[in-house]
């Protein structure tokens, strides 16, 4: 097969159906990719003519531009958007799109997974958009915090518009989170060892493994306050034993993490780009990787930094200020690296790297003030204060923008295959970097001059006048700086003349595709030996287009890409990914039905799309998959390998282990609230504990035993033994995880006290409700693997849905048995 027939082969296999239906149905990773990143810059130019309305109002003492009540939508929505809908979601697309090239692949491990997150965030973010104008948008602050969320001080749907529309939007965080880490983890090129990564993968992976762990947190919160709002039950009410506080601890296990979450990506940006400027290799591989994971761990211990004046006891003060400014180190490693690779290197001015030099003055500006924070006292000083409204501005705008920028102009010819027009770009550069300074440096004066954030207007005898209206002046400058950016961007689309592959002499491997890529990247994969392929071998691209890689022939119509040992990039088993289907805007339309329902207070409708979601889930597994053994399958000439349903490890198995960890990260906030509310919340010990059901308990909880013990049993017997005693065993799991869920629920209603009445209910109410719905989910684990037994989808070689249906009962078993110890530990000792 030549190259031309190869290529038309493959495009068969790989593209999409044009015009809407194909929009719809596709699945492929680089249109998930410029999907993201268009829309988030969509919702970055909404949040920023908000941020204009915001300094506009503020421009002038005594302002009547904008009343409180919009003033207080404008600014929630300002960073609600930034945070939500632009930063994380912009990574997101730079992962999609460039992952599977950089790392040799042909796509993403679940591109399902990935359409799925794309319709979530832009139904999610159009209902967030939507309430602005409709005038019921979020009014409360951009965190939320109680009690001026609850229903008592927002009684209208606004706080319910942010806490159903972000928790939609972060489903969509989730499945990028995981999708990323499984692909990074097992779809490499062979031959890729973890060191031999780049950075980007490395900065990527640990950002994703963050998203899993920290925004569970804040789904929770959110998920706990909508419950408060809706049926009374009193998590944050503390006349009734609830504690704001706890939504504040909530809020901030994920709001700190956040930030580094938008950060790093934006590091990996400075470490992948940096090099190329200065032609030289990064200095320091190891260590920067070493930092990425110090930084990751330290993150988690900073959320109280945000909460210094909430009276924490003088000995966590201490720790907490110790530990965020510990954090600067691992931070001044990875800056230390990249000055040194400039030093080591021959740079060279161009507009990527005025980018770069304008996020290191920037960053490190926004980073000094961060220590300044850390220390407590100056924190009681300057808390709530525009200097913390500077500083939080001159970190994310600094650490995130400025690199992503400078990746834009970098990567802009791989999505376009078009060079950029002179000189307009560094006009940009120049507005948005003065315009930014003169707008957020003067802040950090005006907060140490004593000016509240969030406040909307201030009388002239405060002497905040001057001050204000040069920032408001410079926002505008800076405005007009991404507008040019814009422009610049469409004529490099529309009109500029063709770019030449690899124009910056790079040598990682996504420019060993055609600019702009193909549907399928690689016509053959590449084998890598080396951190910088293409700088170890200039023709890899023309050698892979020849097909003298792995996977080089187009068979059977089916979607094929290389899968690898996690460490030694050895060469493991060939995924075979679906094709462009309609189920993942069908399921995404389903699920924001349900959040619909939920907001407008139809909550017994919105049974039916929780209905239609598992119908659909269960269509979504079942088209997949094969009735007969494959065996190993070539994969170059002389070599074979198996395919992932005949192989442990497969994708779908990481991908249920990273989900169920996310799940646990969950489970831990809510037993973090449940100990919380025990300890410090008011009006404990409540007037009525648990009464009994002991004997109930400790049923469920064998029960929960069993069906872990039968699922495990249908699964080995689906190994080794006949077809009929693996489906009595998970006819069996059925019943027991049946007889769980009808436990919990009869604990709950015949020994708790009614939920609304006392925090302490409310919060067993939860736990309860999480252990059966996790019961619920094993259950319908257990009879999909049955089912598929009895259509021959499974057998002693091809077990994926067994192995998986094994992790969920065996979740949904331990998840059970702690569930009940909190909940009846207080009838035991009584």
């Amino acid at each position: 097969m030549n190259a031309l027939n190869r290529h038309r082969a493959l495009t068969a296999i790989w593209g999409s159906p044009r015009g809407w239906r194909g929009t719809a149905a596709s699945v492929n990773h680089s249109d998930i990719g410029r999907r993201f990143i268009i829309a988030a810059f969509a919702f970055f130019a909404i949040g920023g003519v908000l941020a204009m309305l915001i300094r506009a109002q503020l421009a002038t003492p005594g302002s009547a531009f904008v009343g409180s009540e919009i003033y207080n939508q404008l600014f929630t929505m300002h960073g609600s958007i930034m945070m939500f809908l632009f930063a994380i979601p912009m990574f997101e697309g730079l992962a999609l799109y460039l992952l599977p090239k950089m790392l040799g692949s042909r796509d993403m491990a679940f591109p399902r997974l990935s359409a799925y997150g794309w319709w979530c965030y832009l139904f999610g973010g159009t209902i967030l958009i939507g309430s602005l104008a409709f005038g019921v948008a979020p009014d409360s602050g951009w965190f939320m915090y109680t009690p001026l969320s609850s229903k008592t001080y927002t009684p209208g749907i606004n706080a319910d518009v942010w806490l159903l529309g972000v928790t939609f939007v972060e489903i969509s965080a989730i499945a990028a989170a995981i999708e990323i880490t499984v692909s990074i983890l097992k779809v490499r090129a062979p031959g890729m060892r973890l060191d031999r990564m780049p950075l980007l993968a490395w900065y990527l992976l640990i950002t994703a493994l963050m998203m899993i762990a920290a925004f569970p947190p804040l789904i929770l919160g959110s998920i706990l306050l909508e419950v408060e709002r809706a049926f009374g039950w009193p998590f944050f009410d503390p006349d009734r034993g609830g504690s704001p506080l706890l939504w504040q601890h909530l809020f901030w296990l994920f709001g700190h993490p956040e930030v580094y979450i938008i950060f790093l990506p934006a590091a990996g940006v400075v470490s992948t780009v940096l090099p190329v400027m200065a032609r030289t290799r990064i200095l320091g591989y190891g260590w920067i990787v070493a930092a990425l994971l110090a930084l990751a761990f330290l993150s988690f211990g900073l959320w109280v930094h945000h909460m210094f004046t909430t009276g924490i006891p003088h000995m966590a003060l201490g720790f907490f200020s110790a530990a965020s400014a510990l954090v600067a180190v691992p931070t001044a490693l990875q800056i230390f690296a990249w000055i040194g690779t400039l030093w080591n290197g021959r740079p060279e001015l161009k507009l990527p790297m005025l980018y770069l030099l304008g996020f290191f003055l920037i960053f490190v500006l926004g980073g000094l003030t961060g220590v300044m924070l850390a220390m407590v006292p100056f924190d009681w000083q300057a808390h709530d204060t525009h200097f913390v409204v500077a500083h939080l501005h001159y970190v994310l705008v600094g650490g995130f923008i400025f690199p992503m920028l400078a990746g834009a102009y970098y990567w802009l010819p791989h999505f376009t295959g078009r060079a950029r027009v002179p000189k307009l770009g560094e006009a940009a550069f120049w507005l948005i970097f003065v315009g930014f300074n003169v707008t957020f440096f003067l802040m950090h004066l005006t907060g140490l001059l004593g000016m509240p954030r969030r406040i909307y207007t201030y009388s002239e005898e405060m002497g905040w006048t001057w001050l204000n209206l040069l920032s408001s002046v410079g926002s505008f400058v800076m405005a007009f700086g991404f507008a040019m950016f814009a422009i610049d961007v469409a004529l490099q689309i529309f009109l500029s003349r063709r770019s030449r592959r690899n124009p910056w002499g790079s040598g990682t491997l996504e420019w060993a595709t055609p600019i702009p890529a193909s549907a399928y990247n690689f016509a053959s994969q590449p084998r890598v030996e080396d951190r910088d392929p293409l700088a170890a071998d200039p023709d890899l691209g023309l050698r892979l287009a020849r097909g003298e890689g792995y996977l080089a022939e187009a068979r059977h119509g089916r979607r094929e890409t290389m899968a690898v040992d996690i460490t030694t990039g050895a060469v493991d088993h060939v995924v075979v990914l679906p094709g462009n289907t309609s189920l993942p805007i069908i399921t995404a339309a389903l699920t924001g039905s349900f959040f619909l329902c939920l907001l407008f207070g139809f909550y017994w409708l919105a049974l039916a799309p929780v209905a239609g979601v598992i119908a659909l889930g269960w269509r979504w597994a079942w088209v997949l998959g094969w009735r007969e053994d494959l065996g190993p399958v070539s994969i170059r000439p002389g070599e074979t390998a198996p395919t992932h349903r005949e192989a442990p490890g497969a994708p779908g198995w990481w991908g249920s282990v990273f989900l169920l960890v996310s799940d646990a990260a969950l489970l831990g906030s809510l037993l973090f609230g449940y100990a919380f509310l025990w300890v410090v919340a008011p009006n404990w010990p409540p007037p009525e504990l648990i009464g009994g059901g002991i004997p109930v308990g400790l049923m469920a909880g064998l029960a929960a035993l069993a069906g872990a013990a039968l699922t495990r049993r249908a699964a080995s017997a689906s190994k080794a033994g006949p077809a009929s005693s693996a489906s009595r065993a998970a006819a069996g799991a059925i019943g027991a995880q049946a007889v769980v869920i009808a436990g919990l629920m009869f604990v709950g209603i015949t020994e708790l006290p009614p939920p609304g009445s006392h925090a302490y209910a409310a919060i067993c109410w939860a736990l309860l409700t999480y252990a059966a719905l996790h019961a619920l989910l094993a259950l319908l684990c257990a009879a999909f693997l049955r089912a598929r037994i009895g259509s021959g989808h499974v057998s002693g070689s091809r077990r994926l849905e067994a192995s998986v249906a094994q992790l969920f009962g065996d979740y949904a078993g331990a998840a059970t048995l702690i569930v009940l110890l909190c909940v009846l530990a207080p009838a035991v000792m009584s």
